[in-house]
């Protein structure tokens, strides 16, 4: 588990306040309570997952756009569907849309090891890079279709999909540990999607919808 603290003033901005003030006004004053999620969040410095030109837009109450027709989500979201995997340290999660690599940092604070999994691959390049620049050494991350997940390293006790899909991929619930908790988008691009929660519990899986969002789309090779 890979725990980093900045203190970091870039142009003269202070973004360790910014981040703070994000965590309290965004995350904790809509219900989220997880004292591992909220430390996580006060310590991933978010505004080094965006471009620099939008580096101004880091701890907005918003997504912000990372190229290639993808986004990094809203603040609150990736805290939503964090504290709802119910992590543990021992934890082995599964992330099927790396994008920047923010949503691995936050899991990586919290769980001992991360996979991550990006079918762009300039997204994915940059996102491991900026991984290891940042020394969360925890994260395995790789290039490829997420739909058929990362059978290798399976099974695992959660896994988060940051991209709609039409329907919950069958190699997912596979890959999922009985027990286990994945939480997916589900619904048409560029719509509004379901957020559903899955559990499995040994032959049989359990889904519930939990808000409605809006994700951009899960993309295939195929």
């Amino acid at each position: 588990m890979m725990i980093v603290s900045f203190l970091d003033t870039t142009l003269g901005q202070d973004y360790a306040t910014e981040r703070l003030a994000m965590v309290r006004e965004q995350i904790q004053r809509r219900g989220i309570s997880n004292p591992t999620v909220l430390r996580a969040l006060r310590s991933v410095p978010r505004h080094e997952f965006v471009p620099d030109d939008q580096r101004g837009l880091a701890y907005r109450d918003r997504p912000v756009r990372i190229g290639y027709g993808q986004t990094i989500s809203q603040p609150f979201i990736v805290a939503f569907m964090t504290e709802m995997l119910e992590l543990h340290h021992s934890s082995r999660v599964l992330e099927i849309g790396t994008g920047s690599g923010y949503q691995a940092a936050i899991l990586a604070t919290i769980i001992d090891t991360v996979f991550t999994i990006e079918i762009i691959p300039e997204l994915a390049g940059q996102a491991g890079e900026r991984l290891a620049r940042l020394d969360y050494s925890n994260v395995n991350v790789r290039q490829g279709d997420g739909y058929h997940g990362w059978p290798s390293s399976a099974p695992f006790d959660a896994i988060i999909v940051t991209a709609a899909a039409q329907h919950i991929p069958p190699p997912l619930i596979e890959q999922l540990r009985d027990g286990g908790r994945m939480i997916i988008p589900v619904g048409t691009p560029f719509l509004v999607q379901s957020l559903m929660l899955v559990e499995k519990s040994g032959d049989k899986v359990k889904t519930r919808s939990l808000m409605p969002v809006r994700f951009v789309p899960f993309r295939r090779t195929d």
